[in-house]
């Protein structure tokens, strides 16, 4: 219930008054609220309804129409009731502003969205246009329709309808912008369009014509041949006749133009020597030769050392043979401060193919003209090395319609990718792989020197990160110490703080090649640079920089595009998901200049302020993954808070988060471990227990949960000691192999060790979680009254202390100790368990639940209703790739399955097997053994069941459940006696009996 209190504080947030909205569809849905941008709603069903009943204008759509809108190719697998629950949190989402005059509508007809008259900017284009007022319409366009939003069906009529009439306002413009002699008024729009749907031929006739009517005829040519290409790789055909009409006035009109006073040819042959050494790279070379023969531009772009123009020279060499015209050679020095002047490259040029020195024109468009003459069906190869920019090339590539198999070719080295250039084809080199490397390294050194230390030249190929020139500084510095071991280099570079001093040799640096870059940054950008530098984490996404920097996010990303144009910072992943990395020895560069240039605690805050924001981050992703239902438990460390939309949008699937950023939590949970900055540490490794347990990522979990968990016992934590020891109990219960002792008895006195920490530090809660787990080490060891006991203490702190997870978990294990000797209290308890785990929202615990109840029913004779809990249990653990939960679920099926003679438990039971294998873990490995042994006993397979069970008896005997092994033992026993061996069953009896006749207890 609202008390008037807080409705008193609605009304102050909202200004007292109500908030006029408005709509925007022509290109990414937007919402504004009295002209201030909102973030629109988080779940993307309720983002694609919005967008479908603003397209609908006012008209009504039927729930079956919302279904083929927003549910596009699943309408058939989702229910009517999905489209009222969104409209009815769609109705909640935009009660929030106020406005009156938006209201959702429904009816048996189907819902509608009424708006003010203005309110969308789709009835305002329409209203423009009517007016005949084509331009104004047109700027209201900002893309395609409701660009990137995924939840609405694109080849629907809403949608389509809309895109004709804004395509049919754009070439109207065209046609008056012609007949009036004012081509740049409808240029913007159509260039757009044309960008946007690069098949429709009469958007890029229009097109064409305004360019050309602009003066801009050269650039309406290379257009031509784009769309020519396009359309010839893609479809198989050529332009029609509309768009060939428009080329050939164009043609005609380029021609026209020419003029030349060149002198006799020549043949130039100014390609640099070829590398002897050079290595690898074949299918980069396939891709410049191919391309080459197309008639496009390659364009070798990478870092400094990474080998662009090595590969660009040796593929020259390889190609020269079909250049028999000449081959032309400029180092334009782009990553210097002083660039070459294009003017100036043209001259050099024009002399080599032949013109007169005193008929060279002075102006750069008129030598360009003649260097374009001169070439023209002219067989001639052009290496362009060490460009700067699209804007110092265009004077040196010829005609766009001389290239191909007749005419010149143009190969271009860079740091930056030149995309814009007109028929470029990128070719991005990365690093050398280990392979590679270590040829490259043979290759200077000589094969014997290498063959002698393999496991060394490994080493120094990793330590040089698979940089070409790196390589090679290392292999020459090798070759001119023929007494250096090349273990002894190879020690000199795991020196972090030495290596890029030891990748120097003669006038080759590693250093000075990524010296060049740096020194063309602005102030901001290098601070950037030297500050990411400092994180150890493999890649991280671009809030993070604007976390390290402390600036908007919109000013951290224009940085990195700097970055990765100055080749200091690589991207990696694709659209909306964008991360960026370090070459390792660009990292190692960043951080010398960070300690020479930034002072200490301003590399101190930049890292806390990274680590804050991935903790910030971290700790509300985890609260929506499901996942054990321990306690929460957190520090005090610092939160480095984020905008909340941005927040809000990264959070939007919490565990696609994880998947993206789990990497880096984990380096930056060891990296502030290793700073002693526990705090932060712990809570880092703590937040990805949930994540880790859903996707089986047990040894990530372990080994991190292990190295920070000693930097919090040498900070004297003792919360942080004790959260990590939770987590460590958990992963290596259920999960990783046993470390010789027996799991289960193990537990116990660890789990007591646990309580007292988390007593120590005054948190019920966590001692709650330590009672649960030393239960089940109690419930294994066949102590059950012990373990009730324990279970129900810690029962009793998590209704006392709000601890509901704890409390579900406590009636689990209850459960488990009752097992089968009452079957009716275990169902009950279960039963609790459940509806705390669906109280909570936690899928992965209710899964659980369904799948001890499923084994339960089955064991109490209601085999058929256990199945049907087992396989809805499944489905849930697939749905979440919650591989634990999955094999559970398969083995009590196939358990059953066996129980009934049902034909599928083998299949059922294997994937079961292959899954325990998989992920390490013992309790379904064993249990899996068994289920296959006897099924190989039951076919009379008696080596197959023996194998199998005498394995079960070894994990069962290493994890040291007494119930499960006692059972084993009688099933191995029996299996010895059909094979004709009755003192190795009477041994294993034997065996069975010392332990107790205890009855098998349910599985975790």
């Amino acid at each position: 219930m609202i008390t008037p209190g807080a409705a008193r504080q609605v009304l102050l947030y909202w200004g007292l008054k109500r908030m006029r909205m408005t709509f925007g569809l022509l290109g990414p849905l937007t919402v504004a609220a009295d002209s201030v941008p909102q973030a629109l709603p988080r779940a993307t069903v309720l983002r694609g309804l919005l967008g479908a009943l603003l397209l609908a204008e006012g008209e009504r759509l039927p729930v079956g129409r919302l279904l083929e809108l927003v549910w596009a190719g699943q309408a058939d697998r989702v229910g009517r009731g999905a489209v009222h629950t969104g409209m009815s949190r769609l109705r909640a989402w935009l009660g929030r502003f106020g406005d009156e005059t938006v209201a959702l509508e429904s009816d048996a007809q189907g819902y509608r969205l009424l708006t003010a008259p203005d309110a969308v900017d789709l009835a305002r284009f329409r209203a423009l246009t009517a007016d005949g007022d084509l331009a104004e319409a047109l700027a209201l366009r900002r893309g395609r329709v409701l660009a990137g939003l995924e939840r609405v069906h694109r080849e629907d009529p809403l949608v389509t309808a809309v895109e004709a009439a804004v395509r049919a306002a754009a070439l109207s413009l065209a046609e008056a912008s012609l007949a009036t002699g004012a081509p740049r008024t409808a240029l913007p729009a159509v260039t757009a369009l044309a960008d946007e749907h690069p098949f429709d031929e009469p958007v890029h006739a229009a097109h064409l014509r305004l360019l050309a009517a602009d003066g801009r005829a050269a650039e309406a040519l290379r257009r031509f041949q784009s769309l020519r290409r396009r359309l010839s790789e893609e479809l198989g055909i050529e332009p029609g006749e509309q768009v060939q009409s428009v080329f050939l006035a164009l043609l005609a009109q380029d021609r026209a133009g020419l003029h030349t006073s060149a002198g006799p040819s020549r043949v130039p042959s100014q390609l640099p020597g070829d590398i002897p050494d050079f290595t690898g790279r074949e299918e980069q070379a396939h891709s410049i030769l191919d391309a080459l023969a197309a008639g496009l531009v390659p364009v070798v772009s990478g870092m400094g050392g990474i080998g662009k123009t090595a590969l660009a020279v040796h593929t020259a060499h390889r190609a020269a043979a079909h250049y028999p015209d000449g081959r032309l050679y400029a180092d334009l020095r782009g990553a210097d401060a002083s660039p070459a002047d294009p003017a100036r490259v043209l001259a050099a040029f024009l002399r080599a193919l032949g013109a007169d020195a005193r008929e060279i024109p002075e102006s750069l468009d008129e030598r360009s003209a003649l260097y374009r003459t001169l070439l023209a069906g002219r067989r001639v190869l052009i290496l362009l090395d060490n460009a700067a920019d699209e804007q110092q090339l265009r004077p040196l590539l010829p005609s766009t319609s001389a290239r191909g198999a007749q005419g010149p070719a143009v190969l271009v080295t860079s740091r930056s990718a030149l995309t814009a250039l007109p028929g470029a084809r990128l070719v991005d080199l990365g690093e050398l792989d280990s392979a590679q490397a270590q040829s490259l390294l043979r290759r200077i050194l000589g094969d014997a020197r290498v063959a002698a230390e393999p496991m060394a030249a490994a080493r120094i190929a990793e330590l040089c990160g698979g940089m070409p020139l790196a390589v090679r500084i290392a292999g020459a510095r090798l070759a001119a110490r023929p007494r250096w071991t090349l273990a002894r280099l190879a020690d000199l570079l795991a020196d972090e703080r030495r290596r890029l001093d030891e990748l120097a040799a003669g006038d080759l640096a590693v250093r000075a090649g990524f010296a060049v870059g740096y020194a063309r940054l602005r102030e901001p950008t290098r601070r950037t640079f030297r500050l990411l530098g400092l994180l150890d984490a493999p890649d991280f996404a671009p809030w993070v920089a604007a976390a390290v920097t402390d600036t908007p996010l919109e000013e951290a990303q224009r940085r990195l595009e700097e970055l990765i144009d100055a080749q200091l910072l690589q991207e990696t992943g694709t659209e909306p998901h964008l991360r960026y990395r370090f070459h390792d020895l660009v990292r190692l560069y960043a951080r010398e200049h960070a300690q020479a240039t930034d002072e200490p605690g301003a590399r101190s805050a930049a890292l806390q302020r990274a680590f804050g924001a991935w903790l910030w981050l971290a700790e509300q992703a985890s609260d929506q993954v499901p996942g054990p239902c321990f306690a929460p438990l957190h520090g005090d460390a610092p939160r480095h808070r984020l905008p909340s939309a941005l927040t809000a949008a990264l959070l939007d699937d919490p565990t696609a988060w994880f998947d993206a950023e789990q990497p880096a939590l984990n380096a930056s949970a060891r990296q502030a471990a290793g700073l002693r900055l526990a705090s932060v540490a712990w809570d880092l490794a703590a937040c990805q227990e949930k994540y880790c347990d859903v996707r089986g990522l047990y040894d990530d979990w372990y080994s991190t949960h292990l190295a920070v968990l000693n930097a919090c016992r040498a900070a004297g934590d003792v919360l942080g000691e004790a959260v990590l020891t939770r987590g460590l109990l958990e992963v290596t219960t259920w999960t990783t192999p046993g470390d010789g002792s027996q799991t289960m008895v193990a537990l116990h006195g660890r789990a007591e060790e646990l309580l007292t920490l988390f007593e120590r530090v005054g948190e019920p809660r966590g001692s709650a979680d330590a009672l649960v787990l030393a239960a089940w080490s109690l419930v294994a060891q066949g102590r059950e009254q012990e373990a009730l006991d324990a279970a129900h203490r810690a029962l009793e702190l998590g209704a006392l202390h709000d601890h509901p997870g704890g409390q579900a978990k406590a009636h689990q294990i209850i459960a488990v100790a009752y097992g089968e000797s009452d079957l009716d209290r275990t169902i009950e308890h279960l039963t609790e368990a459940l509806r705390l785990a669906r109280m909570i929202g936690n899928t992965r615990f209710e899964a659980t639940a369904i799948q001890f109840l499923g084994a339960a029913h089955g064991r109490n004779g209601q085999v058929e209703h256990g199945c049907e809990l087992l396989t809805r249990s499944l489905a849930m653990a697939r749905s979440l790739q919650d591989r634990y939960v999955e094999a559970f679920s398969l083995l009590y099926l196939a358990t059953f399955q066996a129980a009934t003679g049902d034909p599928r438990a083998r299949e059922t039971a294997e994937a079961a097997l292959t899954i325990a294998r998989r992920f390490a873990m013992g309790h379904h490995l064993a249990h899996a053994l068994g289920v296959l042994g006897e099924l190989d006993l039951a076919d009379g397979d008696h080596a197959s069941a023996i194998a199998r069970l005498e394995e079960s008896v070894l994990v069962w005997r290493a994890r040291g459940w007494r119930s499960f092994l006692a059972d084993a033992l009688r099933t191995l026993a029996r299996a010895y006696r059909s094979a004709g061996l009755p003192k190795s069953a009477a041994r294993a009896l034997d065996e069975a009996r010392e332990l107790g006749d205890t009855l098998p207890a349910t599985d975790r």
